[in-house]
C-alpha cells in the first residue's frame, strides 16, 4: 500500500500597503489656513540656509523639491509662500495616524512621521479585499484628519512602496501578485529600490534603462560593475523580496549633523563641532542601552558635494571620547579641502544590545571618561536646563554661547536615527 503524501497548505499570499501622507507638513498647515489652499506653499525656517521641509504640488510644478535649499526654492517658486514649520504639531497628528493604522491591523512598520508599512493579510476576512482595504484607508484618513494619502498595495514591500510613489497624489495603486513582474518590468530602472544617481549612472552606461533589461542582465556582469548591489537589485527586478513588515525596528545608526550659518574653514571649528556632536550622539547610545561599533563623518563642501568616511572600531563603545577621536582622524584622514565646509555630521553605526551599558574597553583612559559621562547624564537629567559638557564647548557670556549667532556657528540640527 502506497504511503499517503501529506499535503503542505497553500501559503495565504501576502497583502502589504504602503501608505503615505501626501505634502504632510503642508496639509498640516492647511488645516489651520484652508484659505492657502491652491496656492504656492514651502514650508521651511525662514534663515537663508534653510532647506525645503515640504511643498505644495502647486510649488513642486515650478521644480521646488524636498531637501532643495530654500534659496534656490525661491529662485524657482518666486511667488511662494514660506510657512515655519510646527514640528510638535506634526508630530501629534503623526502618531494620531498610527495609532488609526493600528485598529485596521496589528502589524505596522512606521517609516517615518508621514508613512509606514501595513501588513494587510489578516485583515482581509474582515474588510474585504485589498483594494476596498486601501480605499477605506485614504477614505477614512480624510474623514477622520482632514488630509490625503496615497496607497500602494503588493505583495511585496518594495513593490507597495514603489505603488503608492507611482499614484500620486491623493491616489492608489493595487498590484495583484499575478501581475507582479509586469509591473516591475514596465518601470524605468531609476525607479527601482536602492537605485541612486551614482547606481543609475552606472547602469545606463551599460544601457540598463528598465527594470526588465536589469533582470536580463547575467549576474556576474553586475557584480563586476556595482558588486554586492548588483546582485541585490537584479533579485529586485524579479521581485525577489521576502521582508516582512517590522512592529518594531532595530535602531541601526545614531547621528547627528549640522549646517553652519557661514561656511567654514577652520579646522579647529569642525573638530569643536565633532566634539559637540560626538556627545550629542553618546548620550542618546547610553540612553538606549546600545553601543556602536562603527563610526562615520559626513561633509558638505559649499558647492554642496557630500562626502562620507567611516571607520570600524576595535570594541563597541558608547564613549563621545572614541567617538570624537574616530571622528576627528577621518577628518584628518582627509587633508586639505578643497572648499569650506556647508554641512558636517557625525554618525554611530553597527549598533547593538551587546553588553549594553557596559563598557568594553579595557583602555583605563577610556573608562575613566564614561564615568564621567555617565555624571554628565545624570546631572542633565536632574537639572534638565543647566549647560553641561566639556569646558571646551563653553563659552562666556556675550561671546557666542547661542547657536546660530556667532560666525561659523551651527543652524542646529540633529539627523536623528536610523
Amino acid at each position: 500500500m502506497q504511503a499517503q503524501q501529506t499535503r503542505q497548505p497553500e501559503r495565504t499570499p501576502r497583502v502589504l500597503a504602503h501608505v503615505d501622507m501626501d505634502a504632510y507638513f503642508v496639509e498640516v498647515e492647511l488645516l489651520d489656513r484652508p484659505e492657502l489652499r491652491g496656492r504656492k506653499l514651502i514650508v521651511a525656517q525662514g534663515s537663508g540656509r534653510s532647506v525645503v521641509l515640504s511643498a505644495s504640488y502647486e510649488a513642486r510644478a515650478d521644480g521646488v523639491r524636498s531637501a532643495m535649499p530654500l534659496a534656490r526654492a525661491r529662485q524657482l517658486s518666486p511667488q511662494a509662500l514660506v510657512l515655519a514649520p510646527h514640528q510638535s504639531r506634526y508630530r501629534e497628528i503623526s502618531q494620531e495616524i498610527m495609532t488609526y493604522f493600528s485598529t485596521v491591523t496589528d502589524t505596522v512598520e512606521q517609516l517615518s512621521v508621514d508613512e509606514a508599512f501595513l501588513d494587510l493579510t489578516g485583515a482581509r476576512r474582515r474588510l474585504g479585499s485589498p483594494a476596498e482595504i486601501g480605499a477605506r484607508i485614504r477614505r477614512e484618513i480624510r474623514e477622520i484628519f482632514g488630509l490625503p494619502c496615497t496607497v500602494g498595495i503588493a505583495d511585496r514591500k518594495f513593490i507597495a512602496k514603489i505603488a503608492s510613489t507611482r499614484a500620486k497624489p491623493d491616489g492608489m495603486l493595487v498590484v495583484p501578485p499575478a501581475r507582479r513582474l509586469e509591473f516591475l518590468h514596465s518601470l524605468p530602472v531609476r525607479a527601482l529600490w536602492g537605485v541612486g544617481g551614482r547606481t543609475a549612472e552606472v547602469l545606463e552606461g551599460l544601457g540598463i534603462t528598465t527594470v526588465r533589461q536589469l533582470a536580463e542582465t547575467p549576474e556576474d556582469l553586475l557584480r563586476r560593475r556595482l558588486g554586492v548591489a548588483g546582485a541585490q537589485l537584479r533579485r529586485l527586478a524579479w521581485g525577489d523580496d521576502e521582508r516582512e513588515v517590522e512592529t518594531q525596528r532595530e535602531e541601526k545608526s545614531i547621528g547627528a549633523e549640522e549646517t553652519f550659518a557661514e561656511d567654514v574653514s577652520s579646522t579647529e571649528a569642525l573638530h569643536e563641532e565633532i566634539l559637540r556632536l560626538s556627545h550629542r550622539i553618546a548620550a542618546r547610545l547610553r540612553a538606549a542601552g546600545l553601543s556602536a561599533q562603527g563610526v562615520s563623518l559626513k561633509l558638505r563642501y559649499r558647492d554642496f558635494e557630500t562626502l562620507t568616511r567611516s571607520t570600524t572600531l576595535t570594541h563597541p563603545t558608547q564613549s563621545a571620547l572614541t567617538i570624537r577621536t574616530r571622528a576627528a582622524g577621518l577628518l584628518d584622514r582627509l587633508g586639505a579641502r578643497p572648499q569650506p565646509v556647508r554641512l558636517i555630521g557625525v554618525r554611530a553605526e553597527r549598533l547593538s544590545r551587546e553588553g549594553g551599558a557596559l563598557q568594553l574597553s579595557f583602555d583605563r583612559a577610556e573608562t575613566n571618561w564614561i564615568d564621567a559621562e555617565n555624571v554628565l547624564d545624570a546631572v542633565a537629567r536632574r537639572f534638565p536646563g543647566a549647560a553641561v559638557g566639556p569646558a571646551s564647548l563653553l563659552r562666556p557670556e556675550g561671546h557666542g554661547s547661542e547657536e546660530g549667532t556667532s560666525q561659523g556657528r551651527p543652524s542646529g540640527r540633529d539627523a536623528g536615527t536610523e
